[in-house]
């Protein structure tokens, strides 16, 4: 997760990294470290930030440049396990392949597809920018499937 446009929101919004440090409850350092991808960004946070301030996520994500606004998001792990098996199937891959290809186990994956567990925002990364799917899309914020490269 190398391009994410976390610092370019916050700076539009005029905050330093304190400031949103205090919104999450968590240090300067642990912003700085989301906003230069060397420390992921939960995703229960990432989705916060973007409810509170309007972003979409493939923007802050990096997966696009645009941002769309498309209004709240619900985090709700079971949504995003129907997208992950809806996007799956269509692809024709079985659980494994379609784990293998984005760099995590069979089990991790199977506990994402069956709303066990909440997606990591490291693992839904990779699995937009592996198969160019939206972000938002697949929590369930839109019905547009593809990433918008505007």
């Amino acid at each position: 997760m190398n391009n994410n446009n976390l610092k370019d929101a916050r700076e539009e919004l005029e905050m330093t990294q304190e400031e949103l440090g205090f919104v999450f409850g968590v240090s300067r350092k642990t912003v700085s470290g989301w906003e230069t991808a060397s420390d992921p960004i939960p995703f229960n946070k990432l989705i916060k930030f973007c409810n509170i301030y309007d972003y979409s996520l493939d923007f802050i994500m990096g997966l696009t440049r645009k941002n769309i606004k498309y209004g709240p998001i619900l985090n709700d792990k079971k949504k995003i396990a129907k997208r992950l098996k809806e996007i799956r199937t269509n692809l024709k891959l079985s659980q494994e392949k379609f784990a293998n290809k984005c760099g995590i186990s069979q089990t991790t994956y199977s506990h994402y597809e069956t709303g066990l567990n909440l997606i990591t925002t490291s693992t839904a990364y990779a699995i937009c920018k592996t198969y160019n799917i939206s972000l938002d899309y697949l929590v369930g914020r839109t019905n547009n499937s593809k990433i918008n490269k505007i």
